[in-house]
């Protein structure tokens, strides 16, 4: 949406320099102002919510460093008891994502958000206690309950604090929380589980059960930090002046042409679910999710089937993840910056394709071992871009609530698939999980073009001024109601 924010002119007497909130508030704020509070937030809110993240992703993925230190044969995990534990887990996660949203929106992020990360940290912890198969599936289904509403839950509070060409960088900062838990969650993996064995005797502590034990613990215990540090709104931050807290709320209200005291209505749902470009996003969520899942769940396994040890594989493991972070931060900045999120997506889709080409066809174990950093790096960006950019393109606090926990959820569905990619009977050359992330990286790619193409007629129909009659008859009020219908909102493409 075109601005027309009143800011200071640098050039005029000083006696029109801002010198007391009345004049705040009456729009005369300098972008040195901006940058000033939007450090001040990120310096306490990003590594925050990469934290909660991080341990979220860690405690998420850590079954599949678990299943090559012991855990198939405890728990006898054979046949495809291994894929059903996985899908389980995600059919609750799904479930779980708009109502938390609503609830967080209600509640505040707050509380809510470190509350759910301890609730699936203490549930990981518990995965250290397993016996059965039958208890793994309990556990797993309790864990995606509790994690579900932690992704989108983030992505939507960091839309109230960020500007729309500032929120993929921190967003695709905090979703790398994902990427780093690849990285330390083969290290931790490798030294947990040659903790030796501890505990009472009935229920000894050993191996693959170190794994859960140690991260749900310190999971539980960084959580709980958070919720001392998060502001639960803009005009909340304590660390801010009361100039500095107007300053953080209004600056969203105005180019959101929203307010924060909107009340969640059912048409608010209904607008999130069915902006065509948020049924867009969450498809091409859906699609990079396969590829990222399966990579995150399985990566361990692919590597192990070249002949690797399990400690030389955990170690292995670490490289292609901590590569895709640095990629995907660089590619978030350029998006920002460039203020563009499909040809970023059609480029990554590329990238994914060539590396899980080679992975399917190459013989040499050198070659396969370097398509996985190319796989890496085409996929993991994905997901952020199309979070934000659906996001970018949703106005309206409520609106955008059910956005982020609609894409995501449409997304997550992506992981269901994922975790029929590699079965055990495909090993050790694992071709149809390759081509089915092939197949998926195309699929994300094309839905990129068709967004940018739409999202672009859109912008010249409102332009040409045949969205006007959405105006007629239209009060003040109900005029900020129309969010992203507004005719002067601009999508971005």
């Amino acid at each position: 949406m075109v601005e027309k924010e009143k800011h200071i002119d640098a050039n005029l007497p000083a006696a029109r320099e801002v010198s007391s909130d009345e004049e705040i508030r009456h729009g005369e704020w300098t972008e040195e102002d901006e940058r000033r509070i939007r450090w001040r937030m990120d310096v306490r809110m990003i590594p925050t919510v990469l934290m909660l993240y991080l341990m979220c992703f860690i405690d998420r993925s850590n079954i599949g460093n678990a299943r090559i230190e012991g855990m198939a044969t405890d728990l006898k995990l054979v046949g495809y008891r291994f894929n059903w534990a996985l899908t389980i887990f995600y059919l609750a996660y799904i479930g779980t994502e708009i109502p938390s949203n609503l609830v967080l929106k209600l509640v505040g992020a707050q509380i809510v958000l470190p509350s759910i990360v301890i609730a699936f940290g203490l549930i990981s912890l518990c995965h250290a206690f397993l016996t059965n198969f039958h208890g793994l599936l309990a556990a797993r289904f309790f864990l995606g309950i509790a994690e579900g509403g932690t992704l989108p839950g983030i992505a939507y509070y960091l839309s109230c604090f960020y500007k729309r060409h500032e929120l993929l960088l921190r967003v695709g900062i905090f979703i790398q929380g994902a990427t780093l838990a690849g990285a330390f969650g083969g290290l931790l993996a490798a030294g947990l589980s040659e903790i030796p064995k501890w505990g009472v005797h009935s229920r000894p502590i050993y191996s693959w059960r170190n794994i859960f034990f140690f991260e749900g613990l310190f999971t539980v215990l960084v959580s709980g930090l958070a919720i001392f540090i998060l502001p639960s709104s803009p005009d909340k931050c304590e660390f801010l002046t009361p100039k500095d807290r107007y300053i953080a709320l209004e600056r969203i209200n105005r180019e959101h042409k929203e307010t924060s005291a909107e009340k969640t209505q059912f048409h608010h749902v209904k607008r999130g679910i069915l902006n065509i470009d948020n049924v867009l996003c969450g498809l091409g969520y859906f699609s990079i999710n396969v590829s990222v899942q399966s990579f995150s769940l399985f990566l361990p396994t692919i590597l192990q089937a070249l002949g690797w040890t399990a400690l030389k594989t955990q170690f292995y493991s670490v490289p292609p993840y901590a590569v895709a972070c640095v990629w995907s931060v660089l590619i978030f900045r350029l998006s920002d910056k460039y203020k563009i999120r499909g040809p970023f997506l059609l480029f990554g889709s590329v990238l994914a394709i060539i590396g899980y080409s080679l992975l399917a066809t190459s013989r040499s174990n050198s070659v396969k071992y370097g398509a996985v950093f190319l796989a890496s790096m085409g996929a993991f960006p994905g997901g952020p871009i199309f979070l934000a950019w659906g996001l970018n393109n949703a106005a309206g606090q409520s609106i955008r609530a059910v956005s982020s926990a609609y894409i995501v959820g449409i997304g997550s569905s992506g992981a269901l698939l994922a975790v029929w990619t590699y079965l055990a009977k495909d090993a050790p050359l694992y071709r149809r999980g390759h081509y089915i992330n092939i197949g998926a990286s195309a699929v994300a790619g094309l839905i990129a073009v068709v967004a940018i193409l739409y999202t672009r007629w859109e912008n010249r129909m409102r332009a040409q001024g045949k969205r006007d009659g959405r105006l007629v008859g239209l009060s003040e009020g109900e005029k900020v109601e129309l969010g992203y219908r507004h005719p002067e909102f601009r999508y971005t493409s």
